[in-house]
């Protein structure tokens, strides 16, 4: 099936053409019939799949063939959880909209607002914003809603996680009871099911492949790590992987972040950190550098790289081991996106374990670790007991403390990890 079938304008369907998309992809099959025809959605699909331009065109069409109301504020409000995520989808909506007269507008946190109240006091075609600064705006009285006609939450499970369901609620609350809504999110389930409950008025569900896809189009490998000594020989050689265009490198806490990419940058790599600490300017920049190719090495958390969408992304490395097995598949997919092919690197260190077997468990695979010649591991991969936690478990390589929160092996000390940052 192609563009054309879904009956979009001439002139979205000229903007899709010329960045050479030719046919929908399945989130986009599924959701834009039902978007185009009014109905609230409430849908799931893997990162990579066109998920933005599958509320971006229908919504265009939409306002295309309906009357503007007179008066301020925007028609169509997108919230998304990062700053990230809003300029990749303000990005996708100006490529689509070259050849529309359509006004858009970003408001995030980190920027000035001056610029912000400026274009709040205009008619808008697209509102694109986070909860929290949007929250400013409405409690000064620079929003007006009265001219919305859909409300779109996108990756709501995670501005969920981040604790912006008040803001959630408290915006739509403030919007239109006849507006649209859509409702994209990495899983239906639990309390983004309870959200879409409430806001969404007899949606239809779409679920592509799910959360637990196994991206086909990305090589896995998991590397047992014996300390982190060990772990940066292995990072090192994965860095020299001459098919590496552009890797990004995940830690759990920012410190550790800064730490790893001064250290990558002292060893000649064009690198460096991304994560919540900086400033918004400085984010910015970094992701330019990224997508110009000024970098080659990028270190980041999860909550600062959620979002990010750079094609030459060839390999993702998860230096630490991410807390839930979820962000897990958020993490390999930022490569292997579009069609292309990519590789994901996982390095376990001792404390990993039980997160390594809870992935396996959340993806039902077994994963088979990968060595490298020269840096195999000289300690003993645990055993895994289910129903028990890593705690209880004991490797004979390694000495643990009974109380405390670090532990030692005979290759020497290692903290444990706190929660990600």
């Amino acid at each position: 099936m192609s563009f054309d079938q879904l009956e979009l304008h001439p002139e979205i369907l000229k903007s899709i053409s010329e960045q050479g998309f030719t046919e929908p992809s399945d989130i986009q099959l599924q959701a834009i019939p039902p978007i185009l025809a009014g109905q609230d959605i409430m849908a799931s699909a893997p990162t990579g799949t066109g998920k933005t331009a599958a509320f971006v065109l229908p919504a265009l069409q939409n306002l295309s063939q309906s009357e503007s109301l007179p008066g301020k504020g925007p028609r169509v409000l997108v919230l998304t959880p990062t700053r990230e995520l809003a300029k990749q989808v303000s990005d996708n909506i100006y490529q689509f909209t070259k050849y529309c007269r359509m006004r858009s507008t970003t408001i995030v946190g980190g920027m000035p607002y001056p610029p912000q109240m400026k274009m709040l006091r205009q008619p808008l075609d697209f509102l694109v914003a986070t909860p929290g600064r949007l929250i400013d705006h409405m409690e000064a009285g620079r929003v007006d809603f009265s001219r919305l006609q859909m409300l779109i939450l996108d990756e709501a499970d995670r501005m969920l996680d981040m604790g912006f369901i008040d803001e959630v609620r408290r915006i739509a609350k403030q919007t239109p009871q006849n507006r649209q809504t859509l409702l994209f999110s990495a899983t239906l389930e639990g309390q983004v099911e309870k959200v879409a409950r409430d806001l969404l008025k007899q949606p239809a569900r779409i679920q592509i492949a799910g959360v637990k896809v196994k991206h086909d189009s990305i090589t896995q490998h998991m590397l047992q790590a014996d300390d982190f000594r060990h772990k940066c020989k292995l990072l090192q050689h994965v860095l020299t992987d001459t098919s590496l265009e552009q890797a990004i490198i995940f830690t759990s806490t920012k410190k550790g972040a800064d730490k790893l990419a001064e250290k990558l940058k002292d060893e000649g790599y064009a690198c460096a950190a991304l994560h919540g600490d900086m400033r918004q300017s400085m984010r910015r920049r970094v992701i330019e550098q990224m997508q110009c190719r000024r970098l080659k090495v990028l270190v980041a958390t999860d909550v600062a790289a959620r979002g990010l969408d750079i094609r030459t992304l060839s390999h993702v490395v998860n230096f630490d081991m991410p807390m839930q097995a979820e962000d897990y598949v958020h993490r390999i997919g930022r490569t292997g996106r579009g069609g292309s092919s990519g590789s994901a690197y996982s390095l376990i260190g001792p404390q990993d374990w039980q997160l390594f077997y809870r992935i396996q468990k959340f993806l039902d695979t077994r994963y088979e670790l990968t060595e490298f010649p020269g840096l195999e591991p000289q300690q003993l991969k645990p055993r895994y007991t289910a129903g028990k936690s890593a705690s209880k478990r004991r490797n004979p390589n390694v000495r643990y403390k009974k109380q405390g929160k670090s532990f030692q092996s005979k290759k020497g000390n290692y903290n444990k990890r706190p929660e990600a940052a």
